[in-house]
């Protein structure tokens, strides 16, 4: 079995804010980098020493409801990281 050459959630969203971005929300990780967990991959970068920081912010719903959505910022990476 050929060894899957794609790069992890993680490391997408890593670039993402690094050369991208940096911030980011839900709505925008599913669309751009097709990750719908996304509090679950900023854990992940969090445990490797990005320093990333949570806004919050106020979107509307499509029946007008106003839902509270987390939008994280990339303050710095690691100087160890290395995709």
């Amino acid at each position: 079995m050929a060894k899957n050459s794609n790069p992890t959630q993680a490391v997408r969203l890593a670039n993402y804010l690094q050369n991208e971005n940096r911030h980011i929300d839900p709505l925008e990780a599913w669309l751009q980098l097709g990750i719908y967990r996304l509090s679950a991959r900023i854990y992940d970068l969090r445990k490797q020493g990005f320093n990333i920081i949570t806004h919050r912010k106020t979107v509307m719903n499509m029946w007008d409801e106003q839902i509270p959505v987390g939008n994280y910022e990339l303050r710095s990476v690691p100087t160890s990281w290395n995709p």
